[in-house]
């Protein structure tokens, strides 16, 4: 566990650092890619369910037999290759520094006052109509989308690296690239798509409670008190149609003092989402870089956490080995 805790915090450094260059090869494109191909096979006529299902383990089980194989070939030269290997690969699940810089693509045209080129830009990483946002729509849009991607784009995958390594990290961003690509609850998918999504929301359900709690622990709320934003947090964080993404959303909204959710459209079709938080101030362009900042402070946070959480486990591994032998 302590080669899974120097690994993970490596990749953090290396995502810092390098990002996600679009040019290089990137195991998230290669899942695409066969994701893509089994859909078109297997998404005909009827026991859809089924062939979903079976589409989504045939991914795990190919991701998991893979990145298993070559990290245990890395353990076998060295353990110093065994860390780097794993470091690299956990790096290329995580995505801090692409979901920051997707955000400051929607914030810099606004600072301008061009709104045209902000929802070109937001339209980039939701799936909301844009064509018409106001200024404060847009910013909901972005502030919105990297508040639910905290986890799906750094904290789960760390989570799963501590319990399984990069094994389980690529594990995790198979099945969240399943359920980004087949998971929708439209016609073509709701069938297909439907193992996909729950398993999604099984493996993001504990790392999404932990980022919202850790985005609390480590930022005061600008407008309210402490214990007023964690019984805001708790009331509002279960009404989001995602068993999971309300837990981010309302802990930034109460951080920020903002109130999120509302009407979307989609394709012409109006979303009515709950709303999260209360509206003590206007969004305003400064919650976009705010809510970059709460991002980096809950991953510091978020990797003491699995620190001290590792640590532990190992402590009372060793200790519970030890009495065996007394």
């Amino acid at each position: 566990m302590i080669n899974h805790l120097i690994a993970l915090t490596i990749a953090v450094v290396i995502d810092a650092i390098v990002g996600d260059p679009p040019k290089w090869p990137h195991p998230v494109k290669w899942m695409g890619t066969f994701i893509s191909l089994l859909e078109k096979r297997l998404n005909k006529k009827n026991s859809l369910r089924i062939k979903g299902a079976a589409m989504v383990l045939l991914i795990v089980l190919t991701v998991l037999t893979a990145t298993a194989s070559i990290v245990w070939l890395s353990y076998q030269i060295h353990v110093a290759a065994g860390i780097l290997v794993e470091s690299l690969l956990i790096a290329t699940t995580i995505a801090r520094k692409s979901l920051q810089e997707a955000a400051l693509e929607v914030y810099k045209p606004l600072q301008k006052g061009d709104l045209q080129e902000a929802r070109l830009k937001l339209s980039y990483i939701v799936g909301r109509d844009t064509e018409r946002l106001g200024e404060s729509e847009l910013v909901r849009g972005t502030v919105e989308t990297v508040a639910e991607n905290t986890s799906d784009g750094v904290t789960a995958p760390l989570f799963w690296a501590l319990i399984g390594g990069a094994p389980l990290a690529m594990v995790y961003r198979a099945i969240n690239t399943c359920d980004s690509m087949v998971g929708y609850k439209n016609e073509r998918f709701l069938q297909f798509g439907w193992a996909s999504a729950k398993l999604d929301d099984l493996v993001n359900w504990l790392p999404s409670r932990l980022s919202g709690c850790m985005m609390l622990m480590a930022h005061k709320p600008l407008l309210l008190k402490r214990t007023d934003a964690w019984r805001i947090f708790l009331r509002d964080a279960r009404k989001h149609p995602s068993p999971n993404s309300g837990w981010l959303e309302a802990a930034v909204a109460v951080l920020l003092g903002v109130q999120l959710g509302g009407v979307n459209y989609y394709k012409g079709l109006v979303s009515n989402r709950a709303r999260m938080g209360e509206a003590y101030t206007p969004l305003e362009k400064s919650h976009i870089l705010l809510t970059n900042r709460i991002l980096t402070s809950t991953t510091i946070l978020f990797i003491l956490l699995l620190w001290i959480g590792g640590i532990a486990i190992e402590l009372a591994s060793t200790w519970s080995k030890s009495a065996l032998y007394l």
